[in-house]
């Protein structure tokens, strides 16, 4: 690892002590990943049918490079292909339940083989696989028909039915087996509503006209456009694969790593300097991660080690890597792969507007984690990492080259380019720089040497081509996996977003809150952000906001003056915030395992940590302008009072501003503090007002060296090298 000064120098090789400590390191963190992100919990032992899913998974993603360059077939036409290909690929590597995973042979040959508690893949999931093929595929070869006038004047034939409803079935249970319950439910909800919640049945206006369940599934499963091949599917198929595999190829060139020691050595040697550097490098690393979960743990394995030996409580620890991490989910480009369906539904925006108009609620958000975690690390008279134990310039200035694919996409993207074309351009950078590195640190001296020698070395380079085809093979499976989720949960989104669109009922629920809300907007967006929670708990990023987007967002823009892009940033925001919400903070779940912390004590520090994420979605509501939606003053007056109403919300919740706070003061951070937020020029100097007031206070508390309610604070010495290498 060159995460330190000496990393300049060559190393030698670990001892088998080392290399054994970092497996066990490595299994701990994709138990504790498995235990709290279903998405991960895939067979591993498949034995020869490794091979077969592994074919599967390289043409799966082979196909989608190729459709990119050539675009073969309309979008519906692509769109079955691409779910075929993912349910095939989830019932092969998903089981049904969590514990089949680790069931053990019964020694009877035929009883395991029928229960399929032998190695590999049991055959009622292969069934399962092939009838769900066999659905999607059927809308590929019958594409002519199905779009026929025949349809139209006679309807779906019986097979039409069948079809469509194996097909519902089987997404939904595969959405089940690798996205969670909590969507099959709110699927199923929509379900019941469109097939019994009729005019005569439900109460006033919140009835509809009715739907049998050949209409329903036939709609949901074989109409162009809407249902499981909605938005959410042909956004997925033609952009948000292609930015998933170049996050995955990305991750490949250890650019990880190369944003942990850059932040280090940026943020590293300030006060509470290993959590400001955890922030940092989970914020980088968020721009290309779709899940929070994932992120939590891959980065949480590496940061939080660092941060309990610097001295924060493993509950702080875990909670200031799940707040980054979830934060890293609202960083363009990718925004969670959220970002791609967000623009699709915005009418008016264009894809590269979007990432410009999100960087500053982004900013904002981890300007708001950076306060917490600086009050955090002052009140406890944490220090930071000498900079002797700091990565080095010189070993972070040599590898700047791996964030040349990230430079390369985000450029193609503001200069124009579609989101397709700007993801084909960031992957074949990534690929290329990897292959040049490859050449440089192995062919180049295998060359030398036997030069020197007076060898032929094209046997070593021959073994080396060899590497790297199963290095991109490697890089082709890991690509389909790592969509396998994100396309279930558009397709089960797709469905719930189906039902509310023609049932009519995200009119009815708009109504029916603003009445319980007596017309209040704070009270209406206080209600909205609530439900978005709820929805979000336990979804994925893309398919939260596909939920959220569908029932929350209307109720802001059709009952009030609220502009498009404002209301769905507000429920993306929240929905997204579930990750670090109690009861189900996923995300600080996650960390909590990493730093054997109590779980629902994590989260509450989270939530505590993400209080920007609390406030800054109602900031660019009532001020557009922290959206681009005003002149430049606007904007600039907006930033200036959030900032400085997040520094009093920040330091009244961690207990120390320029002292440790009594009560009375810390009450008054708070609310001054909000009150800042709130873009009115009365309001807003009455919060100045207030907090100048707890300053005072404090002040005269710091002149009198009084410490309230202070816990014993140490500042350990920090050795970086162990922390790293017990985290590898």
């Amino acid at each position: 690892m060159t995460s330190t000064a000496a990393a300049d120098q060559p190393r030698g090789s670990a001892s088998s002590e080392d290399a054994a400590t970092g497996a066990a390191a490595q299994q701990e963190a994709d138990d504790v990943l498995r235990a709290h992100d279903i998405s991960s919990r895939f067979r591993t032992d498949l034995g020869w049918w490794g091979w077969v899913v592994g074919g599967i998974s390289v043409v799966f993603t082979a196909y989608h490079l190729y459709a990119a360059f050539e675009r073969p077939y309309n979008a519906w036409m692509h769109g079955s292909l691409h779910v075929a290909g993912a349910l095939a690929l989830i019932f092969l590597l998903y089981p049904a339940s969590k514990r089949l995973l680790h069931v053990k042979p019964s020694g009877n040959r035929w009883l395991d083989v029928l229960t399929g508690r032998h190695r590999g893949i049991p055959w009622y999931d292969v069934v399962l696989a092939v009838v769900a093929t066999v659905c999607s595929l059927y809308i590929f070869f019958n594409y002519e028909y199905l779009v026929s006038n025949q349809v139209a004047i006679i309807g779906y034939s019986d097979t039409d039915v069948l079809v469509a409803t194996l097909g519902v079935i089987l997404v939904l249970e595969a959405s089940r087996r690798c996205v969670g319950t909590p969507i099959v439910v709110v699927a199923g909800v929509a379900i019941l509503y469109a097939l019994f919640a009729t005019g005569s049945v439900m109460p006033g206006n919140w009835g509809h006209r009715g739907q049998d369940w050949s209409e329903f599934a036939t709609n949901m499963f074989l109409s162009a456009g809407q249902g499981i091949f909605g938005t959410p599917i042909r956004v997925s198929s033609e952009f948000i694969f292609l930015f998933l595999f170049f996050a995955v190829v990305l991750l490949r060139t250890n650019i990880g790593q190369f944003f942990n020691d850059l932040a280090f050595r940026a943020a590293g040697r300030f006060s509470g300097g290993p959590a400001k550097a955890a922030v940092a490098a989970s914020g980088l690393q968020g721009m290309v991660s779709g899940s929070s979960v994932a992120n939590t743990v891959a980065s949480g394995s590496f940061t939080i080690p660092i941060m309990k030996r610097a001295g924060f409580k493993p509950h702080v620890a875990a909670a200031t890597e799940a707040t980054a991490s979830t934060g890293g989910q609202m960083v363009p480009p990718i925004m969670g792969a959220a970002a791609f369906i967000m623009a699709q539904n915005i009418s008016g925006l264009e894809y590269n507007e979007l990432i410009v108009i999100a960087i500053i609620p982004a900013a904002l958000y981890f300007t708001g984690a950076f306060l917490s975690v600086h009050f955090e690390a002052k009140r406890n008279e944490l220090k930071g990492i000498p900079p002797e134990e700091l990565p080095s310039w010189k070993s972070i200035i040599t590898r700047i080259d791996m964030l040349l694919p990230l430079v390369v996409i985000i450029g193609t993207l503001l200069g124009g380019a579609s989101p397709m074309r700007a993801a084909l351009f960031g992957i074949g950078t990534a690929l290329a720089l990897s292959l040049l590195r490859a050449i440089i640190e192995h062919v180049v001296p295998v060359i030398s040497q036997a030069t020197k020698e007076g060898k032929s070395p094209l046997s070593e380079i021959g073994k080396m081509l060899v590497a790297l085809v199963y290095v991109v093979a490697q890089m082709l499976v890991a690509g389909a996996r790592t969509a396998l989720p994100v396309i279930a949960a558009c397709a089960t989104a797709g469905m719930v977003a189906g039902t509310v669109t023609s049932t009519g009922l995200g009119g009815q629920l708009g109504a029916g809150l603003v009445a319980l809300a007596g017309g209040n907007f704070l009270l209406v967006l206080f209600m909205v952000m609530i439900a978005c929670i709820i929805l979000g708990m336990g979804l994925p990023t893309t398919a939260n906001y596909v939920v959220t987007a569908t029932v929350a967002a209307p109720i802001l823009y059709q009952n009030f003056d609220v502009p498009l892009i404002a209301a769905h940033m507000f429920v993306f925001f929240f929905g997204i915030l579930a990750d670090v919400t109690p009861p189900v903070c996923l995300a600080a779940f996650a960390g909590a395992g990493i730093a054997g912390a109590n779980p629902m004590r994590a989260g509450v520090s989270a939530m505590r940590m993400a209080v920007a994420g609390f406030l800054i979605p109602y900031a660019f509501i009532l001020e557009p302008a922290l959206l681009l939606e005003g002149t430049f003053t606007e904007l600039i007056l907006a930033l200036g009072t959030v900032v400085l109403g997040m520094i009093g919300v920040s330091s009244g919740l961690a207990g120390y501003l320029i002292a440790h706070g009594t009560v009375v003061d810390r009450v008054l951070l708070v609310v001054g503090g909000v009150m800042l937020i709130y873009p009115d020029v009365v309001v807003s100097g009455a919060g100045l007002g207030v907090v100048a007031a707890a300053v005072a206070i404090q002040a005269v508390l710091r002149s009198r060296g009084h410490k309230a309610d202070m816990e014993s604070g140490f500042t350990p010495e920090i050795d970086y090298d162990e922390a790293a290498a017990d985290s590898k």
